[in-house]
């Protein structure tokens, strides 16, 4: 396993790692998941991004109890804020900054987390209050740093060029061969200041691994057939992009990878991509992504996987 620093922070996280939405405490039966932990741990795996929407919490119950016995310097923990968890509790206000922090800490049983992220921009709070809170935050130690997911530019710029308030170093995008949206301004702008890229469903939901038969109905035990992770892959599950994935197994294979696994290394083939994070519901899975982390690719293989989804997805 290789390891980059995140932005402008002292952290050093793992290429690959494990996240937990719609896994563990959720779609993921608890045993299995905690070998999945434990496996990450066994191949390199040092970064585990949670979530407090994850579950309604249960999420990061789940990782607290399965990190409990565990130095809590011997790995990086990452969690958000933004997504409802009751009726009134939501949004990137003061008042729930320093609210779900205080909770999450809690359901994760430690007294910091080392990035707090803004899941997505709260419209309704101004910046400055938003930034003032999260400044409090690292201050108060509960924090080490800050990030955001799925932030638009303009709003990351003006968190850039607002004065006296603590740093972004970390910005969490959708961003795979199948999504590359953040090419045209995130990536550049957090590349400029100093903010990494911590890619959320770097194997577009799946689909990058070459399980969906582009002529059958999805596998029954595949999150396509799942009423609840499912819901998010539509978009990803047309017929023209299904059989152009399956273009690209010869030239995974001409790396000497499997499709997962050169899909993972596309993503960070890119110098502001700090880590691509997997979803596991079994420690072979665990096994196989970590293994890109090491892979060499020639760019000639990477180019002609482009021009492969770029003619499906025109």
């Amino acid at each position: 396993m290789k390891y980059r620093r995140l932005g402008q922070s002292d952290l050093k996280v793992s290429e690959i790692s494990l996240g937990s939405w719609l896994t563990f405490g959720v779609g993921v039966e608890a045993d299995a998941a905690r070998a999945c932990i434990d496996k990450a741990f066994d191949v390199g795996i040092n970064f585990i991004d949670t979530a407090n929407i994850y579950g309604r919490g249960a999420a990061e119950r789940f990782l607290g109890e399965a990190l409990a016995g565990r130095p809590r310097d011997s790995y990086v923990l990452a969690t958000k804020l933004y997504f409802p968890m009751t009726e009134t509790d939501r949004g990137l206000s003061a008042a729930q900054v320093e609210k779900q922090l205080d909770a999450s800490l809690q359901r994760l049983r430690t007294d910091h987390v080392d990035l707090y992220q803004c899941h997505r921009y709260d419209e309704e709070t101004p910046l400055e209050e938003t930034m003032q809170a999260l400044t409090r935050a690292v201050e108060s130690g509960k924090t080490r740093y800050i990030g955001f997911s799925e932030w638009p530019a303009d709003k990351i710029r003006a968190a850039i060029e607002m004065a006296g308030v603590a740093r972004f170093v970390s910005s969490q995008p959708q961003y795979s061969l199948l999504w590359r949206e953040p090419e045209a301004e995130v990536i550049p702008l957090c590349a400029a200041n100093g903010i990494s890229q911590i890619v959320w469903s770097p194997l577009g939901q799946g689909v990058l691994t070459g399980k969906y038969d582009p002529d059958s109905p999805p596998p029954a035990d595949s999150r396509a057939n799942d009423p609840e992770m499912g819901g998010w892959m539509d978009r990803f599950m047309d017929r023209p992009i299904l059989a152009a994935v399956q273009k690209l197994k010869p030239v995974a294979a001409d790396a000497g990878l499997s499709l997962a696994q050169f899909a993972l290394a596309w993503v960070l083939r890119e110098p502001n991509v700090a880590s691509a994070i997997i979803g596991a519901s079994r420690p072979s899975q665990v096994v196989e992504n970590a293994a890109a982390s090491d892979a060499t690719v020639d760019p000639a293989l990477f180019a002609q996987a482009e021009r492969i989804m770029a003619e499906a997805l025109d």
